[in-house]
């Protein structure tokens, strides 16, 4: 039998547009909702853990997703990510709606100073 495959870690990077209104915060919670069904869920994620920064410059907001998830699935995982980011809108609870435009996204890769918040996502 063959033995089961370890979670690794990986990193996603993705840029939008927003308005100066909008709310950054809301982008990490639409990659919430798409990698865990909900945004305000208990531990553990139930396909990959994960932790997203937004760094904003006016209107350009850059995403970086930490995940850790078994090779096979970390396609998934970015689809699921790009899925969330193309949708172009999160309704938070209370009904406020953000909009955003996609603008690209690519494989990251994973710097030194990250590997310590990945082993502990590969870990949960």
């Amino acid at each position: 039998m063959e033995s089961p495959r370890m979670r690794e870690g990986f990193a996603h990077d993705a840029t939008v547009t927003i308005a100066p209104d909008g709310d950054a915060d809301a982008l990490g919670a639409a990659i919430t909702v798409a990698l865990c069904g909900r945004w305000d869920h208990d531990p553990p994620c139930p396909l990959a853990p994960h932790h997203t920064r937004a760094e904003r410059t006016g209107d350009l907001v850059r995403l970086r997703t930490l995940f850790a998830v078994e090779p096979e699935l970390e396609r998934r995982v970015r689809d699921r990510i790009d899925d969330a980011l193309h949708d172009a809108r999160f309704v938070a609870p209370g009904g406020v709606t953000t909009r955003w435009r996609f603008e690209a996204s690519e494989r990251g890769e994973i710097r030194e100073q990250e590997r310590d918040h990945l082993g502990r996502l590969i870990g949960s």
